[in-house]
């Protein structure tokens, strides 16, 4: 890589359409070109010519923990302790149900207003489940610290928020969370891939995730779970998938759970979308999460200045110190979803988030200063001419 531009490499690992400015990598990764041919090899090679052969003979089975030792280098988890499948609701249900298992005599699920409305779904739903006086308790996320007692079973957080960008001190947050005899869980969706991560050095309990933003594995990509060695031989499956059985293919007709994180696999690997994301995980190797954070931050900083130089009344969502922010820069507007289609319609790509969110995400793995010094300008001259203001424009789609 080159000393002045260590991405000029991975740039040309990506497909993307001439003249785009793509800043929505933190909702839907770009990409790689690796992955086409990957899949197309695992179809016609593999599926089209050993067929069920390729579970052993292309090592499908493995995939899952193959994969998952990929993305646990990128958030600092040991081999063995990362495993693949489901989507991230599955992987949030699952490290919850195990949490409130190991905390039999607490009642209370500790997050916060930042936190994905998902996790709070799961949360609401495992609880009305279990029928056992649990409590799902929302703070604002400033609050989350002083919030945690000897009442709480668990901590789930989302890293990074969401919405704003704001984010958790993982290790402080864990740190408290252990001192009030809490376990901890971590949704790395808006993290993993965006910043340096370090789930053993924090303490962490549980962290899952999602694969489809900065880890560019394709809609839907399968999600991951991290249970801390620790823990793993006494967690408890709540959902016991034969995948999850020590010997799925004895056919046993009781449970019995495998060993370490591989007992949090569930139902029967999706291979395509498993070969995908790891061919997309191919252009991360070699790369230092220490860089992209620095090359993260710069992009951002340089997104906000040159906005707020032509538009110094649109208000800042996000932390102002980038330090306190993760790899994304919001603004608020009254009409936000409107300014948001012009935009797009002049091939600058965000996204909104209700109720008055404009989110941008800055992915140095594919995006530099030029194409964000021309999304700041498209949505400034937007702005200060109005021309999103369009029946057309505050249409809504179902994808916002």
């Amino acid at each position: 890589m080159s000393q002045t531009d260590p991405f000029r490499a991975t740039r040309a690992l990506f497909d993307l359409p001439d003249g785009l400015v793509y800043l929505d990598g933190n909702s839907l990764g770009a990409l790689p070109k690796s992955v086409g041919r990957r899949v197309a090899d695992v179809i016609s090679g593999e599926w089209g010519r050993s067929l069920i052969g390729a579970w052993n003979s292309a090592g499908w089975v493995d995939l899952p923990r193959r994969v998952g030792d990929r993305v646990g280098r990128l958030i600092g988890a040991p081999a063995g302790t990362v495993t693949m499948g489901d989507t991230l609701s599955i992987k949030v249900y699952q490290a919850l149900a195990a949490a409130l298992d190991l905390k039999p005599d607490r009642r209370v699920i500790l997050s916060d207003t930042g936190n994905f409305p998902t996790d709070l779904y799961m949360a609401e739903g495992l609880i009305a489940s279990l029928g056992r006086g649990h409590e799902l308790r929302v703070v604002e996320p400033e609050a989350v610290e002083a919030a945690i007692d000897e009442s709480v079973a668990a901590v789930m957080l989302t890293q990074v928020d969401y919405r704003t960008g704001r984010l958790h001190d993982m290790a402080a947050l864990t740190a408290r969370s252990h001192a009030a005899g809490a376990l901890t869980i971590w949704d790395l969706a808006h993290s993993a891939g965006a910043l340096p991560v370090d789930v053993s050095g924090a303490g962490a309990d549980f962290a899952v995730g999602c694969t489809y933003k900065y880890l560019n594995g394709g809609p839907g990509a399968p999600a991951f779970i991290f249970v801390a060695p620790h823990l793993a031989a006494n967690v408890r499956p709540a959902l016991s998938g034969w995948f999850g059985h020590d010997a799925p293919f004895a056919f046993e007709p009781a449970y019995r759970p495998a060993a370490g994180v591989e007992r949090m696999r569930v139902g029967t690997p999706p291979i395509l979308a498993l070969a995908a994301l790891d061919a997309a995980l191919d252009v991360w190797d070699g790369i230092d999460m220490g860089t992209v954070r620095a090359r993260s931050i710069a992009l951002g900083e340089l997104f906000v200045r040159e906005v707020r130089t032509g538009v110094p009344d649109l208000e800042l969502a996000s932390p102002a110190d980038p330090a306190a922010r993760g790899s994304q820069v919001s603004f608020r507007h009254t009409q936000g979803y409107a300014v948001m289609q012009a935009l797009i319609a002049e091939g600058v790509i965000g996204d909104y988030r209700a109720p008055d969110i404009m989110r941008f995400g800055f992915t140095p793995l594919y995006l530099g200063e030029e194409e964000v010094r021309r999304g700041a300008a498209v949505l400034v001259d937007i702005l200060r001419t109005g021309r999103w203001d369009t029946p057309d424009f505050r249409r809504r789609n179902r994808v916002t």
